[in-house]
């Protein structure tokens, strides 16, 4: 369906037209929707940041998400893997604290040293490379609202039928470019899935800061 995540941004970017006019910021989930959201915020003309957030996986099988934990302190659990997989409540304090350690440490590399973007009173477009579980864009959802963000916007390029309800009251608005019905993980819809590195995420933030902006690179990737 995709070539890879930058020809998928290109075509999400074009169903997020209508936001160009709100002057969004458009926020990507490392690392694999930072590409993605690079292309959104280059069409829309928007400022591009991250919102670090990192999935709890199954202890037993840690592709499966039982929920995740972002920046600021959020935590969103998936009641039904939880309950189904009988995972108990040390093992979930196990991931938070170790998962929680591993945002701090991204998002101090992937910014490097700079502001992050305010989002209060802001349309805040949360962009990843597609849309699995659902834990991690709620986990997103709620950062940007404990900003401020005036209004919430997921968006991404695939994502199962029934996105947009697990959602729920998280997101005010949910754009994707397709939701197959055969859905089983997000690469089986890329040619090229190929893992996003640190590296590649500091790139695209600097190059979305302009001229000057890569000063902090360096530090960014010590």
């Amino acid at each position: 369906m995709f070539v890879n995540r930058v020809a998928a941004g290109r075509r999400l970017a074009g169903l997020l037209a209508p936001y160009r006019d709100q002057q969004p910021v458009v926020v990507g989930l490392p690392r694999g929707g930072v590409p993605v959201a690079a292309e959104v915020a280059s069409a829309l003309g928007a400022p591009l940041d991250v919102i670090v957030v990192r999935k709890l996986g199954v202890p037993f099988q840690q592709e499966l998400a039982m929920g995740a934990v972002g920046e600021g302190g959020v935590r969103v659990l998936n009641d039904d893997v939880v309950r189904m997989a009988h995972i108990t409540e040390q093992e979930i304090e196990t991931a938070t604290t170790r998962e929680r350690g591993e945002v701090e440490r991204r998002a101090s590399r992937f910014r490097g040293g700079t502001a992050r973007i305010p989002l209060a009173g802001r349309t805040v477009i949360v962009v990843d490379d597609g849309f699995a579980t659902g834990s991690t864009a709620r986990a997103a959802c709620r950062i940007a609202r404990a900003e401020g963000a005036g209004k919430v916007v997921v968006a991404v390029p695939v994502a199962p039928p029934d996105a947009r309800a697990r959602l729920g009251d998280d997101a005010d608005d949910f754009v994707c470019v397709a939701t197959p019905e055969h859905f089983s993980a997000v690469g089986q819809f890329y040619d090229d899935f190929t893992q996003t590195t640190d590296e590649q995420v500091v790139r695209c933030l600097t190059a979305a800061r302009g001229p000057g902006a890569g000063v902090h690179t360096s530090q960014a990737r010590r």
